[in-house]
């Protein structure tokens, strides 16, 4: 449904916002409408998808977290940086919002444009295909932060304040590495699965939790909403990676497996941080914990402080 859409000026249409706050292009309402007719038959299936939010027969057994498209506007554009990803928990005898991101037990993400498919089952590691045949994961060893190639993307955060806080990482590796901005939270972590990548930073929810002066800035280029990275944009990755041997954390190092699976309207937004080995990642963490105080100290105090 979405491939021959890819690129087309037909892709770029506004339909309006989902429930997450964030644009809904056409090529989003198109892969919205495709979930919907596969899953509303489904009475054992609950789901939750960036626009439509949480669509719960009553009485489902699985809960599944659905992105139709991460990466809409690569997609749009017609790039390769997009995404279905689809992450499940089992939902029998609770209700959707006591599952947390510790609940997932199957992620599954599929590149739209190329024929490359990421599976895990917690407890039970990864599985890539590329064009059918198997693929192993590749992590990187790299630590040396000059060197990394990385990635952290810009759409709905302030440039200015995230800069602050990643621009010496970009300074320092813009020559013997490279910085990119792929677009998608998936397709970034999935890179770094297959060792294209080092290292995937999402700083944008520790930035609104800690400096109220920023936050104000995140609501006025949202449109009033916060759009960081939601449990629909991780769920399946972050369990790929971890499977995969990846370090996943939040952007304070913490784990994310506490973190809500179904998030209260205008909540649920979390940071993250993928490496491919712990001494990079423990690198990168010093790294932010500066730039969070750059940040601070050239927007305001801090609303409170990093645990």
């Amino acid at each position: 449904m979405v491939r021959p859409l890819l690129g087309s000026a037909a892709a770029k249409g506004l339909e309006g916002h989902g429930a997450s706050g964030d644009t809904t292009f056409t090529i989003d309402e198109v892969a919205e409408q495709k979930v919907a007719q596969l899953l509303e038959p489904r009475r054992d299936i609950a789901y939750y998808t960036e626009d439509r939010g949480l669509v719960d027969p009553g009485g489902a057994k699985y809960l599944f977290i659905i992105d139709p498209i991460d990466g809409t506007r690569p997609a749009a554009a017609g790039l390769e940086s997009c995404c279905v990803s689809v992450a499940a928990a089992p939902i029998s005898g609770k209700s959707a919002h006591d599952l947390t991101l510790g609940d997932v037990f199957l992620g599954v993400v599929s590149e739209i444009k190329n024929n490359a498919i990421f599976t895990a089952l917690r407890g039970g590691g990864a599985r890539i295909q590329v064009e059918r045949s198997p693929f192993e994961p590749r992590l990187s060893t790299m630590n040396s932060l000059n060197q990394i190639f990385w990635t952290a993307g810009y759409r709905g955060r302030p440039a200015e304040p995230l800069t602050t806080v990643l621009g010496e990482l970009i300074d320092l590796s813009s020559v013997d590495g490279g910085y990119f901005d792929l677009g998608s939270a998936t397709f970034s972590i999935t890179r770094v699965v297959k060792g294209e990548m080092d290292a995937y930073v999402d700083v944008g929810q520790r930035m609104v939790e800690e400096v109220e002066e920023v936050r104000r800035s995140f609501l006025e280029i949202g449109h009033g909403a916060i759009l960081n990275n939601y449990p629909y944009d991780l769920a399946a990755a972050a369990l790929i990676a971890q499977e995969a041997g990846a370090v996943v954390s939040d952007a304070y190092g913490r784990p994310l497996d506490d973190y809500p699976l179904v998030p209260s309207t205008g909540e649920g937004q979390m940071s993250s941080l993928v490496s491919g080995n712990e001494p990079l990642h423990t690198a990168l963490l010093v790294k932010i914990n500066s730039g969070m105080a750059r940040l601070a100290e050239r927007y305001g105090n801090r609303r409170h402080s990093p645990p």
